[in-house]
């Protein structure tokens, strides 16, 4: 019998009630959130402005997330659960901690705060990671990367979005493929993704749409 491929099948991505989640983001995918959605939607263009902001990535697995976002911040906060090791020039995985645990933030986070909470949450814990990231200290700003199906659902809407919708939802035009356990610049998925962004004082919700931009955003190494 030959497997079924459609689309409504091959997005139910089921992980284990203990597993890590291991779906790293391509590097180009968190640079389209600041080119095409931040940038352009939110009043930081230009680029300076974000220099003068700090981030906290807290799920940072091996860093392919938070190495392009040291691209656009001035500082960048990188933790996750579990010890990744990954460093990247002179800096590298800054602590090994869970994020929605009280406390979990470094030092100079609980001392000066942090300006943006910017990750690709664990999938079933997406809810939890977008209502812990307020509860830290200086937070204007969280973005998380989901499947775009994490827009549906009545429990979500009544205790999410309905409560505190995202200031623009970005939609990828192309796929972002995420293979368990590595980076791959080859890979494919039937799974579509989408940006959701909370930004302080703003109200309503803003579709925009990420056009075509991977060709233009991956750099040399990305996937080495």
């Amino acid at each position: 019998m030959s497997q079924n491929t459609s689309t409504a099948v091959m997005q139910r991505r089921i992980e284990a009630h203990d597993s890590l989640d291991d779906f790293p983001t391509q590097p180009w995918a968190t640079r389209a959130l600041i080119k095409h959605v931040i940038m352009p939607n939110l009043g930081f263009n230009p680029p300076e402005i974000l220099r003068g902001c700090s981030v906290w990535e807290p799920a940072c697995n091996r860093g392919h997330m938070a190495k392009p976002l040291k691209e656009f911040f001035g500082r960048v906060h990188a933790s996750d659960i579990r010890d990744y090791g990954f460093e990247s020039g002179d800096w590298c995985q800054d602590r090994v901690v869970d994020f929605l645990f009280p406390g979990s933030e470094s030092p100079a986070i609980a001392a000066r705060g942090v300006d943006w909470i910017i990750t690709n949450p664990p999938f079933r814990l997406a809810e939890q990671f977008i209502a812990r990231a307020w509860q830290i200290r200086g937070v204007e700003g969280v973005a998380m990367i989901v499947r775009t199906s994490f827009l549906e659902g009545v429990g979500r809407y009544q205790n999410l979005f309905k409560v505190s919708p995202p200031t623009v939802v970005a939609q990828f035009t192309e796929r972002v493929p995420m293979v368990k356990g590595r980076l791959t610049a080859t890979g494919s998925t039937a799974t579509s993704y989408c940006w959701l962004v909370w930004m302080m004082g703003e109200e309503g919700t803003r579709l925009v749409w990420i056009p075509p931009c991977r060709k233009q955003l991956e750099r040399e190494g990305d996937y080495q």
